[in-house]
């Protein structure tokens, strides 16, 4: 605790005021009777390949609402909101699903895979998701979240470089603290699972042949009693194949070396599958466990923007760590644009906590205990005697979880001092009730209204719900201002992807080996 108040001491009010963060959505696009809409992403949108804050995610029919970056919480959810208008002027009688698991599925090959148009980088995206399908299924596909981008300011790194005594490279620091915050991350995961999980029951469709642990609720309603995030348990983004991966996260160089071989080495099963069919049609973009990084599932991911045809960890090695990207985060089916600013207060407090406390490195043993701890949460979170386990000993969650937001006290005093509110101390406070009473939780509430209100029909309630968000979002006023900045934007990417499209000059399958060809390590950071 003392090392984390030092640390805290060095950032100025100027520096936590300039925490940066964004948003990325993803939602279905659904039916008014909630079944997931068969038409092509609308053309008024723009290109899903290059329109800079809406896009496709898996499917044609799966949105992701991007935001720029932010210094403040309510800059970043007015952005989030009027995309969100943006994106009604154009969906007619279709909705945004409201919640994380997804709506009314037909059959898996009638899930739409998102299109991207005719270059080599719009063909790769498709290919990339075509062999998600082959590999997983699209069912889990179709599974939709919250990511929060979160970094400091670069103002921050030499204060508390200057405080840890540290005289090295400077981006050497920065990727070290950062894969501190990760560790750290991944170690308490649980708790903003427990906190913010929405999803503790789905549409029996979406299990439909699989084995599962859930419980018959109602007619066509499957749900576990203490659930808090079924998307992020056995039955979400989960894959046998990669749980035999035991990333390291104790440096860059580590972390990178723990996926190349997943991602340069043949994988028997996928190999099976090949990279064409016999007509020559792409099956997946290669035969390793991993076609690129972002098949790799996690709580939380290093990140750095990447350059036109540039590889992820090619980025990280060669420039280093700009931000972490929190990927646990369910819809709030509460909440008409799918997060509230308490969750973002939330999640700054706890991540500069993740950033500044100690973070011992991780082990195989460990890296063993954050996934039980995840599924064990996801699925029981709200039993009142749930134990989490440690590579010392078990724990009570309520114990435990009573610790972290102690040691997150300070930090949001700090964040409220700067801002000069006393907003941070309160979603603290806040968090602290739900920890106390599992009945305040987002899960719990959710299965309150889906008894009470909706005759135990879970998909009653997400339909209802999406439907007065579409409301509420069509009833806000929408400047001419902004509504002529996102039609000019729409033009402008259909502009550009027409470009890019005439200038490909090398077949596709060159242009796949070439991309798949880099090299992941120009130069290795620690």
């Amino acid at each position: 605790m003392r090392r984390l108040l030092q640390r805290l001491a060095a950032l100025s009010p100027d520096v936590l005021r300039g925490i940066r963060r964004g948003i990325e959505k993803e939602s279905l696009r659904v039916t008014p009777d909630g079944q997931l809409a068969s038409t092509p992403h609308p053309v008024g949108l723009g290109s899903a390949l290059t329109h800079p804050h809406i896009t496709t995610d898996f499917s044609e029919s799966q949105l992701e609402l991007v935001t720029g970056v932010h210094n403040d919480i309510e800059s970043c959810l007015d952005e989030l909101t009027r995309i969100h208008q943006a994106v009604y002027r154009h969906l007619g009688d279709e909705m945004m699903w409201a919640a994380s698991m997804p709506c009314r599925l037909p059959a898996d090959d009638q899930i739409p895979i998102g299109q991207y148009g005719s270059s080599n980088v719009g063909r790769a995206k498709h290919v990339y998701r075509t062999g998600l399908s082959n590999r997983y299924g699209r069912h889990m596909q179709t599974i939709s979240g919250i990511h929060y981008n979160f970094s400091l300011p670069d103002a921050a790194w030499p204060l508390l470089q200057r405080a840890a005594g540290d005289d090295g490279d400077p981006t050497a620091f920065r990727n070290a603290a950062y894969f501190g915050l990760i560790r750290n991350f991944r170690r308490h995961a649980w708790l903003p699972l427990y906190l913010f999980g929405a999803s503790p029951a789905v549409c029996a469709s979406f299990v439909a042949g699989r084995a599962h642990r859930l419980q018959p609720l109602g007619a066509g309603t499957m749900y576990l009693p203490h659930g808090t995030s079924l998307r992020m348990g056995p039955l979400g983004y989960q894959s046998d194949a990669q749980a035999s991966l035991a990333v390291s996260y104790n440096s860059l160089s580590r972390y990178a070396s723990s996926l190349e071989v997943a991602l340069t080495q043949p994988y028997p099963p996928y190999e099976a599958i090949g990279i064409t069919d016999e007509e020559g049609a792409y099956r997946q973009l290669s035969t390793s466990l991993l076609q690129i990084e972002n098949e790799f599932y996690g709580t939380i991911r290093p990140k750095r923007p990447v350059r036109p045809g540039e590889r992820p960890l090619h980025a990280l090695n060669d420039r280093g760590i700009e931000y972490v990207e929190v990927r646990l985060i369910d819809l709030d089916p509460f909440c008409p644009i799918g997060i509230c600013a308490d969750t973002m207060r939330f999640f700054d407090i706890f991540l500069l906590h993740c950033l500044l406390a100690t973070s011992a490195d991780d082990s195989a043993d460990e890296i063993v205990f954050n996934a039980r701890n995840q599924h064990d949460v996801a699925e029981r979170g709200r039993e009142r005697d749930l134990r989490l386990h440690t590579p010392d000993r078990d724990v009570s969650l309520i114990d435990w979880g009573s610790r972290i937001l102690g040691e997150c006290a300070p930090i949001a005093t700090a964040l409220d001092a700067a801002s000069g509110s006393s907003a941070h101390v309160n979603a603290l406070l806040s968090a602290y009730a739900a920890l106390a009473d599992p009945s305040l939780v987002p899960s719990a509430r959710v299965l309150d209204e889906v008894v009470s209100g909706h005759d135990k029909s879970w998909i009653s309630f997400a339909r209802a719900m999406s439907a007065r968000h579409r409301d509420a979002i069509r009833a806000m006023p929408f400047d001419s201002r902004s509504l002529q900045g996102f039609d000019d934007m729409a033009r402008a990417s259909l502009d550009q992807q027409r470009e890019i499209e005439a200038a490909d000059a090398e077949p596709f399958e060159t242009y796949r080996q070439h991309y798949l060809a880099q090299d992941l390590f120009p130069r290795q950071r620690a």
